[in-house]
């Protein structure tokens, strides 16, 4: 047995034992998330992360492992930012905060799935084609340019276009029914916006996943690495959502640090040809810009606005 596939047997069986505790025993029972949890939740998954970067180290290396870290340091920037945006559908579907903790597990169960996708056919497709390196490297350019430039965007999660595509076949009540996704009305099966709020969120991350796989592609091309930083960090993102929501407001340069280093993945990717950026410095890079977004952020002492957690 290779330490590839001996990795990826751990991988997954790890990841089945987490997703299993995560949806049926840590959060067997709707309710609301305090601060504290979450930050005890963030550091859980953070360190289990971590142990599993050792694990690439012991097998694979120190290169690999480098690669690992880097690669879930910008997932988990990226996700960040992402955060306000669930914040922000939360808000539009008046979504109550004992009911955010399921539709975020529900939405990170379908992220693990729709990424191992993505990210397969990424890289299938770049080993075939390598001139997709320069098409992948200008996106993430001209996204971080994008994010630099753009102001506060008002979100409308009514306008998704899968959404609107659902309600031509589906029907919607305008109420919740509990915990229910559906309900029987006159006995037609019914979808509550808690359903609703689920398909938005898929959706949403199926945007992110247009930058985020980009990215992590721009430091490794290992299926194994690519994958498994991808999945570490969104098995974070509902401990994460809550983390961030109870702090909003808080990190206004965050959104320059993260266009920052989509800019620096994006110039890596497009030179991959010409010089090779190597993982150390691409980590070296990851964590001083977002350390110093971060720690600009909280020396400018803004104070967090309100949100939809109550």
């Amino acid at each position: 047995m290779t330490p590839h596939t001996l990795l990826w047997i751990i991988f997954s069986a790890l990841v089945i034992v987490l997703l299993w505790l995560d949806l049926f025993v840590w959060n067997k029972h709707a309710h609301a998330v305090s601060m504290k949890e979450s930050a005890l939740f963030c550091a859980g998954w953070a360190s289990v992360a971590l142990l599993f970067g050792g694990l690439v180290w012991h097998l694979l290396g120190q290169g690999k492992a480098m690669e690992f870290l880097a690669g879930y340091l910008v997932e988990y920037s990226l996700s960040m930012d992402n955060m306000f945006v669930f914040l922000a559908i939360f808000c539009y579907f008046g979504t109550k905060a004992e009911n955010q903790p399921r539709i975020l597990q529900w939405g990170i169960l379908g992220a693990v799935i729709m990424r191992l996708i993505l990210i397969f056919a990424g890289v299938a497709l770049i080993n075939r084609f390598r001139w997709l390196l320069y098409v992948f490297g200008v996106v993430l350019l001209f996204t971080g340019v994008k994010m630099f430039r753009a102001g506060e965007e008002k979100l409308d999660p009514g306008a998704n276009p899968v959404l609107k595509l659902l309600k031509r076949f589906m029907p919607f009540e305008d109420k919740y029914e509990g915990e229910d996704f559906f309900v029987r009305v006159r006995g037609m099966l019914h979808a509550t916006p808690l359903f609703a709020t689920v398909i938005v969120i898929e959706a949403s991350d199926l945007l992110f996943a247009v930058d985020s796989i980009p990215a992590v592609l721009a430091i490794s091309r290992d299926s194994l690495i690519v994958y498994s930083s991808n999945v570490f960090a969104i098995l974070g993102l509902r401990s994460l959502y809550f983390l961030l929501a109870g702090m909003m407001g808080m990190f206004e340069y965050l959104k320059y640090g993260i266009a920052l280093i989509l800019c620096f993945v994006g110039v890596k990717m497009l030179l991959s040809d010409l010089h090779h950026i190597s993982s150390g410095i691409t980590l070296a890079v990851v964590c001083g810009v977002l350390g110093a977004s971060i720690a600009l952020s909280l020396a400018k002492g803004k104070k967090g606005a309100g949100n939809c957690l109550k």
